[in-house]
């Protein structure tokens, strides 16, 4: 049998700092949210609630019960990868073009996995293959939110006004949302009046604007928030209701021998080389009514 790993190491400290960096610039999910570290094994999050407001006692007053609950969350890593062949003249390159071609499949994987991290956390699908993943199962926001609004293609501006109104009235809070850029073209076309003869109410969204916030809410424009579904907008408490980390470090090998991705290619046959990398993604929505889903209507 051939040696299929010739080569296997990590990915040195500072491309994985910089595709972190990358991931939470083009993932909504880790732009709107706080990274945790995440254990091997996975991580245990507590939900710990005072179930009563505090009590005034008078001098020699009696004490009454309070209560509290206390609900854990699991979190578990779920390994992802991403490879791709390349020529084998890779291997006898010198040193100085080797790190530019891993800088630019650093560059890649990066973007594939912060887009991957949106299309399984909010709609729990493969990324590659676009259907539901036994794997993630119901951990993603498109089966524990049950709190949706209905878009009915015009409105935007009331949708989200709706959505927020659905967290708030379930005691949740209102850190962040997230939008489809369908959406986002008629929330920047919405004026102050109804002919849309008026002032524009959100001018910073035109011409493809993506900014930091709007309206006090942390935004992020993304093509994720719809993903083979109907969606158009994620709102809610994104900042303390919702965590993800990475497990583990992220490993790297190079791949000389073998059908590595099964297109029944080998690869010394086809002087390739494999590159392939993995990463271990977990994440956790730990209130679900603390967040609602615009949904395109009839």
């Amino acid at each position: 049998m051939p040696e299929v790993l010739s080569k296997g190491k990590l990915f040195d400290p500072v491309l994985v700092t910089d595709l972190i960096s990358k991931v939470q610039g083009k993932s909504s999910l880790a732009k709107l949210s706080k990274q945790i570290p995440l254990a091997f094994n996975g991580n245990k999050e507590f939900i710990f609630n005072l179930d009563s407001d505090i009590d005034v006692v008078a001098e020699n007053g009696k004490k009454s019960v309070g209560g509290v609950s206390l609900d854990p969350i699991v979190m578990l890593p779920i390994k992802v990868e991403y490879g791709a062949r390349i020529s084998d003249e890779f291997m006898y390159a010198s040193d100085e073009e080797k790190i530019n071609i891993l800088k630019a499949f650093n560059d890649g994987f990066a973007k594939k996995l912060a887009r991957g991290l949106d299309i399984m956390a909010l709609h729990g699908l493969n990324p590659r293959t676009k259907t539901a993943s036994t794997v993630i199962g119901d951990n993603c926001f498109d089966k524990k939110v049950t709190q949706t609004v209905t878009f009915d293609g015009k409105d935007a501006d009331g949708a989200i006004e709706n959505a927020v109104n659905t967290v708030e009235a379930a005691d949740g809070e209102v850190s962040g949302l997230a939008i489809d850029p369908s959406f986002r073209a008629i929330l920047a076309k919405t004026t102050t009046d109804a002919e849309g003869k008026g002032v524009r109410l959100y001018p910073e969204l035109r011409y493809g604007g993506n900014p930091a916030s709007i309206n006090g809410l942390a935004l992020d424009v993304n093509k994720t928030v719809s993903a083979e579904t109907t969606n158009k907008a994620y709102v809610g408490d994104f900042a303390e209701m919702f965590r993800w980390g990475y497990a583990k470090n992220i490993m790297f090998e190079t791949i000389e021998f073998g059908d590595p991705d099964n297109t029944g290619k080998d690869l010394k046959g086809y002087n390739q080389i494999y590159l392939r990398a993995e990463a271990y993604l977990g994440w956790g929505i730990l209130v679900p009514e603390h967040f609602a889903i615009v949904k395109q209507g009839a």
